[in-house]
């Protein structure tokens, strides 16, 4: 089992806008980040500790200009918080082992996959490609995309 793990090398190879999003509970731009709209097959990671959160196969179009899932790709990894900055009540979700920023989980996902919209800021996410998922050590991921397929 990899040992995921919030380290200060890890921080400072962060860049500016990583750094706010996911130390300082920032929100980037909806539609002017990296995921918003990628349609690519892979595993989405914590930019900070590499634990893997979500995958492409439970990505869905919300609209709303930020990567959204209908799940975590393992609920050990997220870690559900109440929020009430911004004067409002909001559920944070936050990595576990890296302590990042997430996003936000909303009642208003899909029905017929639980309802739930889980609304990540790209920039608290690396992106492995399913082609590199072995070379980058998820190769233990690779047949939850096979059996997508079947």
């Amino acid at each position: 089992m990899p040992d995921y793990k919030k380290t200060p090398e890890a921080v400072a190879r962060l860049t500016a806008e990583q750094r706010r999003v996911t130390q300082e509970s920032g929100t980037e731009r909806p539609f002017y980040n990296e995921f918003w709209d990628s349609k690519e097959a892979g595993l989405y990671v914590d930019v900070v500790s590499g634990e893997p959160l979500f995958t492409s196969m439970d990505k869905f179009d919300s609209g709303c200009g930020w990567p959204s899932f209908t799940k975590p790709l393992e609920d050990e990894h997220v870690v559900e918080l109440r929020d009430m900055s911004h004067g409002m009540i909001r559920t944070e979700v936050r990595s576990k082992h890296g302590d990042s920023h997430l996003g936000h989980v909303f009642p208003d996902g899909p029905r017929e996959t639980g309802g739930l919209r889980y609304c990540i800021n790209s920039a608290s996410l690396r992106f492995i490609p399913l082609s590199r998922l072995d070379e980058e050590g998820y190769g233990q991921y690779r047949n939850l995309f096979e059996v997508a397929k079947k």
